[in-house]
């Protein structure tokens, strides 16, 4: 893979979530990250690791984490990869 131009630790807050039905908030918890990645890291081309949905997804669909910490690089090509940060 290429050499990573930006990166960034983001902590990605999901409190908007809980507005959701219940079970629609696993996956609105994702499409918030990615609409986060988005806007931060003016790209719209975002890959999300697997780490970042088995976090997510953890506790069900109805109990997503209240806060995400999350590792951003932006690559030459302009796409953005995220993966889980190491607390």
């Amino acid at each position: 893979m290429a050499e990573a131009l930006k990166e960034h630790i983001y902590i990605i807050p999901l409190r908007e979530v809980k507005r959701a039905p219940r079970w629609k908030r696993g996956n609105t918890a994702i499409k918030d990250i990615r609409a986060f990645l988005v806007r931060h890291m003016k790209s719209e081309d975002v890959k999300l690791d697997k780490s970042i949905n088995e976090k997510v997804w953890e506790n069900g669909s109805s109990k997503p984490p209240r806060k995400i910490r999350v590792r951003a690089m932006k690559f030459e090509d302009g796409q953005v990869q995220a993966e889980l940060a190491e607390e």
